[in-house]
């Protein structure tokens, strides 16, 4: 059985929980939110890569890890690298999956994607490159925004979805313009989706959480597995009110009481 980190600065990493978990049931899976910091598209840098370096290497003091999975794009695109050096484990970032959507798009579209993301990875050259491997041919347009990542939070704590106040951010891909397939590339977007396809009905949305399923299962291969898994452990950096709210999400997919980690 093997010992999986999923790690973000809130509750998006939910989204690709939920695909790994469903791939790879029978291991113990430990969840990290660093609610302290959270949002991390609004960090520096030089910040949120000294901030994740510090976490894991007191998190995985305390805790045997065998792999982590970075589950938030912002910083799976600053802190990998000094991660990946520090770390002995495997460690799996999420990425746009602009790959998948230029394919669909190509193959069942009118050759139009639209990457909706935090104004971070908007901005990242990595994003630029992948947008030029894989979708050169086509028509992308990009929104950035951090709204929708309160807005996820905001649902996971029982809170009703604005609509209204969605509308508004999706208005430039609304009507016979905008793009046939949207990649979806924050982790909590995916917690909304219900919501954006309502506004977005003939839009097919495209995120990143089988695909890294699939990356863990690969890595994790040969590895045992139990007929009954432990219960999950989750964590954040600061308890507060609306986190214990939030944590409900994951006791109904099998994560025991919220704790609180302090490196």
């Amino acid at each position: 059985m093997a010992n999986i980190l999923i790690f973000d600065s809130g509750m998006g990493g939910l989204s690709i929980y939920r695909e790994v978990h469903r791939a790879l049931p029978a291991h113990q899976y430990f969840y990290l939110f660093d609610n302290a910091c959270f949002p991390y598209g609004e960090l520096s840098e030089q910040r949120l890569v000294e901030r994740a370096v510090e976490l894991f290497a007191a998190f995985t003091r305390q805790h045997k890890v065998d792999l982590a999975v970075i589950a938030c794009n912002t910083a799976s695109t600053y802190v990998l690298p000094a991660l990946r050096e520090s770390l002995t484990m495997p460690v799996v970032g999420v990425v746009p999956a602009i790959k998948p959507a230029a394919e669909h798009s190509r193959n069942q579209g009118k050759g139009r994607i639209g990457l909706l993301a935090t104004p971070g990875t908007v901005a990242r050259r990595y994003t630029a490159e992948l947008i030029q491997n894989f979708a050169a041919d086509l028509e992308v347009s990009l929104l950035g925004t951090t709204e929708l990542v309160k807005m996820a939070e905001d649902k996971l704590a029982g809170e009703p979805v604005e609509l209204a106040r969605l509308a508004r951010i999706l208005a430039p891909w609304q009507g016979d313009a905008g793009p046939d397939t949207l990649v979806l590339g924050c982790t909590h977007f995916p917690l909304l989706s219900e919501e954006i396809q309502q506004l977005l009905p003939d839009v097919t949305l495209v995120d990143s959480g089988q695909a890294i399923a699939r990356r863990v299962s690969s890595l994790l291969e040969g590895a045992s597995q139990t007929e009954t898994a432990p219960p999950g452990q989750i964590f954040c950096t600061t308890v507060t009110a609306k986190a214990l709210i939030q944590a409900r999400a994951f006791h109904g997919e099998g994560f025991g009481k919220l704790r609180l980690f302090t490196p």
